[in-house]
């Protein structure tokens, strides 16, 4: 069969949208990348309870395949296949926010048979076209797309999609709670939908902030259906991994707040991310966004040395600080071996570096690296991608 496969370029290979059979066979396919810590048979029924959320259901989710249909009319054979989702997402320029829409691609999965023929490639250049109008209104198109790179960054930059900067802190997992002064409170998913709301709000202003010296500023929405997906997954594969029972830990909380002063707060949410047995990668409590409520507050930029003296004495550094050492001990108590922040501020990094004064800034270059493609006016290069954190990915 695979001898007598097409090139890449045949009229007789399509972009398609997957059927459900199509799908299914591609998630069992793709099993052996992606399932991690867990069983094919439990890999399958947590595909089936993501796609139920509010974030992916309904359309919200578009399994692609590229497909090789044969001319006399056989059963079309599915090459490779990834996935899309529908995202919110902010656009700012001069100024002024606009609500948009935008896409995250995962699961790109070619299978071995079929590698080396450039398949993958067509599928991706098609996707991105494609991914410009879809699911958006009659005349409009979509603002950009992104996609998290695990084979570096040149394939897909060939296609269309820009790596941004793509950086991280972590801290080891401890039982031990740092002395930080100001106490915790713990995040249960009722407090989402209100924090998220402000958490919005305060976004609108300060990409309206950045946006004012005439560069296009963008962020996808951090809003409670992104989190919900995020928090589905990992309780699917915590319950999986504690016999079909959630495990206390879970119960503990979705993240973490503290009071700076009255009327002015910083939080985070997490998530777990349990790896492949087989893999060196270690178990991972990922902080997914860090909030600060001071509308005066607007460190957004990468750290830098520089930055990180001129914060480090900040009451925010501090509780950031405490947010961290909390989730260091969430960690530890769920069997994870480290906490990880994606591209941290300075303000960030002052804080991590309070607890361990040898945290630094790792840069990463094979895996999740953060890449955008840009569908509207101007090139990438004129892009501020903010709050370029964990939750985006998908």
């Amino acid at each position: 069969m695979t001898s007598t496969l097409p090139k890449k370029d045949s009229p007789d290979v399509h972009l398609v949208v997957a059927t459900p059979a199509e799908n299914i066979a591609q998630t069992v396919a793709n099993s052996t990348e992606w399932r991690g810590a867990l069983t094919l048979e439990a890999y399958l029924r947590r595909e089936e309870v993501l796609i139920a959320q509010d974030l992916t259901k309904d359309g919200g989710l578009t399994a692609w395949m590229l497909v090789y249909q044969p001319p006399d009319g056989g059963q079309r054979v599915v090459l490779c296949g990834c996935e899309s989702i529908k995202k919110k997402a902010l656009l700012a320029k001069g100024g002024k926010v606009e609500d948009v829409v935008a896409h995250g691609i995962a699961s790109v999965f070619c299978p071995p048979k079929h590698r080396g023929k450039g398949y993958a490639g067509r599928m991706m250049s098609e996707v991105g076209e494609r991914l410009k109008t879809w699911q958006v209104e009659e005349g409009h198109s979509s603002a950009f797309s992104v996609l998290y790179s695990d084979i570096g960054k040149e394939f897909y930059t060939a296609r269309g999609w820009q790596p941004f900067p793509s950086a991280h802190v972590a801290l080891p997992a401890t039982s031990t709670p740092s002395n930080a002064a100001m106490p915790v409170s713990k995040l249960e998913s009722k407090d989402l939908p209100e924090l998220c709301a402000i958490d919005e709000r305060l976004l609108r202003q300060r990409l309206a902030k950045e946006s004012s010296s005439g560069r296009t500023a963008v962020a996808l929405v951090p809003d409670c259906a992104t989190l919900d997906w995020h928090h589905t997954r990992e309780t699917f594969v915590a319950t999986e991994l504690n016999g079909g029972t959630p495990p206390e830990f879970i119960q503990g909380g979705r993240g973490a707040l503290v009071e700076v002063k009255p009327g002015s707060r910083v939080w985070c949410y997490w998530t777990r991310v349990w790896t492949n047995p087989q893999e060196e990668a270690p178990n991972t409590l990922h902080i997914m966004r860090i909030v600060v409520e001071d509308g005066a507050y607007s460190d957004i930029s990468p750290a830098t040395e520089e930055g990180l003296e001129k914060v480090k004495d900040s009451p925010v550094v501090t509780a950031i600080a405490a947010l961290l050492s909390t989730a260091q001990v969430e960690a530890e108590r769920s069997g994870m071996k480290e906490v990880q922040l994606w591209n941290p501020t300075s303000t960030t990094l002052a804080a991590a570096r309070m607890l361990d004064s040898t945290s630094a800034v790792v840069h990463r270059e094979a895996e999740s690296i953060a890449s955008l493609q840009w569908y509207g006016e101007g090139s990438w290069q004129d892009i501020d991608w903010v709050c370029n954190e964990k939750y985006g990915w998908c």
